[in-house]
């Protein structure tokens, strides 16, 4: 089978194409997926598991059919059925024209979408809906401020808040991206160039943050003494993964604070497919790659700013919707 490979060390990372990997078969409850197309975190060249899986194959969202059923598989989802889902952090292998995964990992895809449109949700989605209901514990009283919010991350978190808890979201963006978050749901927006922002902004409840490095500082002067800082920034601050105490904590002992990467979740992608599929949440919008320009696609998908999420389309004909 084609795939995506990543080569040499996490200190020097190279983006290539096989088109003679071994294609893997389905054993146990395992589910073999035929992939149309595998979306591109540019971040994934730092994250150590890809340098530890023998086929160097990266990639953790994809959207597909089912072409094979493990011998002890005895879930409801059947041979050809379109789906996505995201593959386990300590696995991945996504970028491939096939790929295993487990039924906790995939869902039935929204009609309505493309297959290139479905193989970017997966992280977004999971992860703004475990901040809300795991970790942000967000209520339709709880103020929340978001930062990054014209990310993928954001731009979905942004619906999904209004969506599950009716709560109002205050954004930060730049200036160019305000518009469009307030029709996605965000009660105000702030431009992050404006001087100052972090103290004149108020005091919340919940900080999402989906930056990381300077934002993630200064986002400690807008949370409430008994709030809570949560972080999906890449790359993690010091501190995460039990490396030690925030050095903000000292003045503000009452804030809670953590990092967390997001694990897969079939039931809250169903759902979510759900939202997508009645109109009620808008899917982003991406930038399509073939698998021959899939070292672009890469290049792309690691350039700030950008617009849109990069994704490497396999099968051309199945990833259109008329």
């Amino acid at each position: 089978m084609k795939a995506v490979q990543i080569l040499g060390d996490i200190s020097s990372p190279r983006i290539v194409t096989n088109d003679d990997m071994p294609t893997p078969s389905p054993s146990g409850s395992e589910i073999l997926i035929k992939v149309h197309a595998a979306g591109i975190t540019g971040d994934a060249v730092t994250w150590p598991e890809i340098y530890a899986t023998p086929s160097r194959i990266p990639g953790h969202e994809i959207s597909g059919t089912v072409a094979a059923l493990g011998p002890d598989y005895l879930g409801p989802l059947a041979v050809n059925q379109e789906v996505f889902g995201m593959l386990s952090a300590d696995r991945g292998q996504g970028q491939a024209e096939y790929a295993i995964c487990s039924a906790a990992e995939i869902a039935p895809m929204p009609s309505s979408i493309s297959h290139a449109e479905a193989a970017v949700l997966p992280i977004p989605l999971l992860t703004a809906w475990e901040t809300i209901v795991d970790h942000g514990k967000i209520t339709p009283s709880t103020k929340v401020l978001l930062t990054g919010a014209s990310g993928a991350v954001g731009s979905v978190f942004v619906q999904l808040v209004s969506l599950l808890t009716g709560a109002h979201t205050i954004a930060l963006a730049s200036a160019q991206n305000h518009e469009a978050l307030r029709k996605h749901g965000a009660e105000n927006v702030v431009d992050y160039k404006a001087a100052g922002w972090e103290k004149s902004i108020g005091k919340f409840d919940v900080v999402f943050d989906t930056v990381g490095g300077d934002i993630l500082t200064k986002t400690w002067d807008a949370v409430a003494d008994d709030g809570i800082v949560v972080t999906v920034g890449d790359p993690p601050p010091a501190w995460a993964f039990g490396r030690g105490k925030a050095v903000e904590a000292e003045t503000r002992p009452g804030v809670r604070y953590m990092h967390f990467i997001v694990s897969p979740d079939a039931e809250r992608l169903a759902e979510a497919s759900s939202f997508i599929h009645s109109g009620r949440m808008k899917p982003l919008a991406v930038q399509s790659f073939g698998f021959g320009d899939a070292v672009e696609g890469w290049t792309y998908a690691q350039q700030r700013n950008r617009g849109k999420k990069a994704v490497i389309v396999f099968d051309v004909y199945n990833c259109k919707r008329d």
